[in-house]
């Protein structure tokens, strides 16, 4: 796992960007995507999509810096195409495996019944407290060094 790009990831995170801002980030200079880029790009993906508590904002990031890598913008290449879909599917098999949970959305990584509204909390030390989410931003992060 790398460190360096997890606890890029955090300090992202910290600073106030979203979970998929934070991952998609850390590696936004590696994939060849400049930062301002990045962080408009996956913003909507924040909260599991628009906080909506749906994929994990984390996985979601890391899903965008594994199609940016692997991708393809040759709509005939199934094979491509299937290759990317390998490397997202073993992703989240790997970030399930070291989360703990059976899971990659956000509702059940947050323990939530999905009735929170879309607005976002306040980033306070009880917020971090009560969180995974630095924590699966760095696992996120980190992990994608196994995939590049």
């Amino acid at each position: 796992m790398n460190t360096a790009k997890s606890e890029k990831a955090k300090t992202l995170f910290k600073m106030g960007y979203n979970c998929s801002q934070s991952v998609l980030g850390a590696w936004a200079e590696d994939i060849g995507i400049d930062i301002n880029t990045a962080m408009t790009l996956s913003q909507s993906f924040g909260g599991g999509m628009g906080r909506l508590r749906e994929v994990c904002g984390a996985c979601s990031g890391a899903f965008m810096v594994l199609g940016v890598k692997y991708g393809t913008d040759n709509p005939k290449d199934s094979n491509a195409k299937k290759a990317l879909y390998q490397k997202v599917q073993k992703f989240a098999e790997r970030f399930k495996e070291e989360n703990g949970y059976d899971s990659i959305v956000c509702r059940d990584l947050l323990g939530l019944d999905g009735s929170s509204k879309p607005v976002p909390a306040k980033r306070t030390n009880e917020y971090y407290k009560k969180r995974p989410c630095v924590e699966l931003v760095g696992l996120a992060a980190g992990l994608l060094d196994e995939f590049m």
